[in-house]
């Protein structure tokens, strides 16, 4: 099977690629040496890519990642940047990123997350909003957030549904990292792919998904986003808040600063 073709869109990304091959889109984070962590650069170019998707002829979208790792989580440039953002400028952030969770998890075309390796903290996030989660066996994935003093506040409003509250408790809470094989048996990913072959199973899946009305998946995905527009609405309005909240903290401040510095939190609770 033909491989997706080299980068074709016009815009001049620094963060990601965006290939077109015969109807189906592909996405790749394009940060290997920081194991394709969230940067601000990264986030605007997504959701720039992903109207670009949008808008393009393209039927299907596979996200994944470029090098040994999908997306890691937050950049620690950006991180360490946090510690100095003004409350207005917290809160800015919190909606951009619910912005770009919604945008993918309510993208109208097909979605196929490819996970080459870890997807950690927000890069979990991406990785299961799309329709369609492919893993490799070595794959890991984990919310984090609450190691270093932040809250999985947004993804959260999309995890309960996913795996139900007791399963989603247990993973923000604990932030403990899981096995792709884990991962699966929850329902966060719907097939394990040997490296060698996920691309090409992520590229016969969306073949598979192109025999069918694009005009009946839109709005079947349409439909199901209404199902619980109004509630995801109201949960990530107090997503956002929480998010930006927890920034004016001590112990975020601790947490992010004894991540940097490679040491234990000395907690607070303040």
């Amino acid at each position: 099977m033909r491989q997706i073709d080299a980068p074709t869109s016009q815009m001049n990304y620094k963060t990601i690629e965006l290939a077109s091959s015969s109807g189906v889109a592909s996405l790749t984070l394009n940060r290997p040496e920081k194991r394709n962590a969230i940067s601000y650069e990264l986030i605007e170019e997504l959701l720039t890519a992903l109207s670009e998707v949008a808008a393009s002829s393209a039927l299907v979208l596979i996200l994944t990642g470029r090098g040994k790792a999908f997306c890691s989580g937050m950049d620690l440039g950006n991180l360490k940047a946090l510690l100095g953002r003004s409350a207005e400028e917290n809160r800015k952030d919190s909606e951009t990123m619910a912005r770009l969770f919604r945008s993918l998890a309510e993208f109208r075309k097909p979605t196929i997350a490819a996970v080459n390796g870890a997807a950690l903290a927000g890069g979990c996030g991406l990785a299961t909003l799309c329709d369609f989660t492919l893993a490799v066996p070595e794959a890991k994935f984990g919310y984090t957030e609450v190691r270093i003093g932040f809250v999985p506040a947004i993804v959260s409003a999309f995890l309960l549904r996913q795996i139900g509250e007791k399963s989603a408790r247990e993973l923000l809470l604990t932030g403990r990292i899981i096995s792709a094989e884990e991962a699966h048996r929850l329902g966060m990913v719907n097939e394990i792919v040997a490296p060698e072959n996920l691309l090409t199973r992520a590229r016969e899946l969306a073949e598979q998904l192109m025999e069918n009305s694009p005009l009946s998946i839109a709005a079947t995905k349409r439909l199901l986003s209404e199902y619980v527009g109004g509630e995801r609405d109201r949960q990530i309005r107090s997503a956002i808040r929480e998010n930006a909240a927890i920034r004016e903290t001590e112990d975020f401040r601790e947490g992010v600063t004894s991540f940097l510095e490679k040491r234990k939190p000395r907690w607070s609770g303040k």
